[in-house]
């Protein structure tokens, strides 16, 4: 949600932020804006609502000079998309300029209090109220008479401190979450970042200095980056950046190297990243899989969960907390743990674990997943576990986030940048260290040595199988072209692949737009078969499994009712061929991976039914990629 970028140095500022927010897009936003410093000490402030490319025509009409400058896309949170909500905000008479990302709690009390002191707000925004209460205390730091010698300006130093100051006495009134970045038209060499609960990262040049909310603006730019952590600044200049903890003075932040590429967040002929993400999956769970399947011991194994073997094997139970897609990976995890690790597994939803108070055993582990790692619920439900002292771990597509910085441990998924909203390689990469955590967590307990062997068997021909199953392309394209006019669908299967329904259900509500529900295939019965009628298709993921014929006779209920019926089927069954209207053939795999397996066509046929109806299928309207906010 919203993206930030900043740039210091001896450039013009502004082609690198509108190169740095078109590449943020994929985050979600409504409207975007630029801000810069002349030489002449003129602020320069464009704003407008919609894609980046409006802004760019708006600049391009009235050029922003200046080798200072800060981006920003904003997803509402607080005021319609409008060009006064979009940010930069000024502060003050314009003496600063403020982007945001998270969610301030007190605005409203400290909006009353700045309008009594004589400030006017523009926006309904409450990162203006950032903006106004740096500017007074600048305002009232600057009239000290401690601060006279530094108000004329007799070293760079002492003239960053007042400016840091402001910025750190501000902070303390703040409640909520914040990742911003400060601009000061006084001071046309200094920018100043902060952060708590809201991600940022600077990127360490040479005369030049750069600041987003993730890498992805800073690829090609420079290979060497800081993550900025909770309470710490850092001030900014073209020729050093010092990061400041709010409450332990300067330190001296780790320099870390940044290994993404130009071309994994370029399309590289794909007509859309989701389209790509999609033809990516056999690399990203070979990549997921790496040098984690020990044969030798029949097991699989992980460098980062910061447990010891006896410490694992006293665990009890295991909670799975995520949200949306990262949820459903979970009610897979739960399925796979249980079966081969005879461990009970409770899923939560994080966003209501967060607030409830449920009974915990202390040999209790708690695993958060996320692709982001930045997930605002996810996050807050693992800080609640942890300070109640059970150890906590995260899986998590991104090295530096807040998720993986807090948790004791994890696993990482190593997918790549996920450039498209709707997530497809993040959720089969999960999808794949569950198994194989299943896989540990079995061999700790009762799995045999044999069974061991033929999960890494499975787990190691899974790639080429996603690589054939991607063969079902043209066959989905047909059939988003048949049903693309639908206004409902139901997904259904059971088993491992109810929460396989339940993803490809969210996969068609977030880039088409259409209303789907998943369910088990048996619930239907139970009350959605009422929905049921020649306009309402329903997609069937029939895997030959134990529960093969339990799903076929649900498959019948719903054909007599004449509702259309599209399958997915890894072994073609001669009754399909009168009870169905639509079949799409997949490779056959074990029970435990087919919920990987049948994502694909799910994938390709919410994708191929979007861009028939249109849709923007990258940057799907009022959703975000990192929800970073409540």
């Amino acid at each position: 949600m919203c993206g930030i970028v900043g740039y210091v140095g001896k450039q013009d500022a502004c082609p690198f932020l509108l190169t740095g927010l078109r590449r943020l897009e994929y985050r979600g936003y409504d409207s975007a804006g630029i801000a810069t410093l002349g030489e002449s000490g003129n602020l320069y402030l464009a704003r407008s609502v919609g894609r980046i490319e409006s802004l760019a025509e708006q600049i391009a009409g009235s050029p922003m000079p200046g080798v200072i400058g800060i981006g920003h896309t904003r997803w509402a949170t607080h005021g319609a998309a409008t060009p006064e909500n979009a940010h930069p905000h000024l502060g003050g008479t314009g003496a600063v300029a403020v982007v945001h990302n998270g969610v301030i709690e007190n605005y409203q009390a400290l909006k009353e209090m700045l309008i009594e002191k004589g400030y006017c707000f523009q926006s309904a925004t409450d990162t203006e109220v950032i903006a106004h209460l740096i500017a007074d205390n600048l305002k009232r730091i600057l009239e000290s008479p401690v601060n006279a010698g530094t108000r004329s300006g007799t070293a760079s130093e002492g003239r960053n401190a007042v400016y840091v100051e402001a910025v750190r006495a501000s902070l303390p009134s703040l409640r909520g979450t914040y990742g911003l970045v400060v601009m000061f038209r006084d001071r046309p060499d200094l920018l100043i970042a902060a952060r708590c609960g809201s991600p940022l990262v600077l990127g360490v040049g040479r005369g030049e200095q750069f600041i987003a909310s993730d890498t992805s603006p800073l690829v090609g730019h420079t290979d060497r980056i800081i993550y900025l952590a909770d309470h710490q600044l850092a001030v900014i200049s073209k020729d050093s950046i010092q990061v400041v903890h709010r409450d332990q003075g300067r330190i001296r932040p780790e320099v870390r190297v940044l290994e993404s590429r130009d071309q994994e967040v370029d399309c590289e002929g794909y007509a859309h990243y989701m389209l790509k993400e999609i033809y990516e999956q056999p690399t990203s769970l070979r990549n997921a899989m790496r040098g984690r399947l020990d044969r030798e011991n029949a097991t699989a194994k992980f460098g980062g969960l910061n447990l010891t073997p006896s410490q694992l094997r006293s665990v009890n139970r295991i909670i799975l907390t995520a949200c949306g897609t990262s949820w459903h990976s979970a009610l897979v995890g739960e399925y796979l743990i249980e079966e081969f690790a005879r461990l009970p597994v409770e899923v939560e939803y994080a966003s209501e674990l967060r607030y409830r108070n449920p009974p915990v055993d202390h040999d209790t582990l708690i695993f958060g997943i996320t692709q982001s790692g930045e997930t605002a619920d996810t996050l807050a439900a693992l800080r609640e576990m942890k300070r109640k002292g059970h150890h906590t771990l995260a899986i998590c597509n991104v090295v530096g986030s807040s998720i993986a910085q807090e948790a004791d441990g994890g696993v990482y998924l190593h997918a790549g940048p996920e450039i498209g909203v709707a997530s497809t390689k993040a959720f089969t990469s999960q999808l794949s260290v569950l198994a194989m955590l299943a896989l540990y967590f079995g061999r700790l307990r009762y799995l045999s040595y044999e069974a061991g062997q033929r999960i890494i068997d499975n787990l190691e021909a899974l790639p080429d199988a996603v690589e054939r199953s991607l063969e079902c392309d043209s066959v989905t394209r047909r059939i988003a072209d048949k049903y693309k006019d639908a206004t409902n669908f139901l997904y259904l299967g059971r088993h491992y692949n109810f929460p396989t329904a339940l993803e490809g259900a969210l996969k068609l509500k977030e880039i088409s737009y259409i209303h789907a529900e998943g369910y088990p295939a048996a619930e239907m019965k139970h009350g959605p078969i009422a929905l049921v009628d020649e306009h309402t298709p329903s997609v069937f993921i029939l895997s030959r499994s134990h529960v093969y014929d339990k799903v076929m006779s649900n498959l019948q209920e719903v054909k007599a009712r004449g509702g259309p019926v599209i399958a997915i089927v890894d072994q073609r069954d001669k009754r399909l061929d009168t009870l169905v209207d639509d079949v799409i053939e997949i490779p056959h795999v074990e029970d435990f991976l087919q919920p990987v397996v049948a994502a694909i066509p799910l994938q390709l046929l919410a994708y191929h039914i979007a861009i028939a109806r249109g849709c923007d299928v990258d940057k799907p309207r009022n959703l975000a990629k990192s929800v970073t906010v409540e």
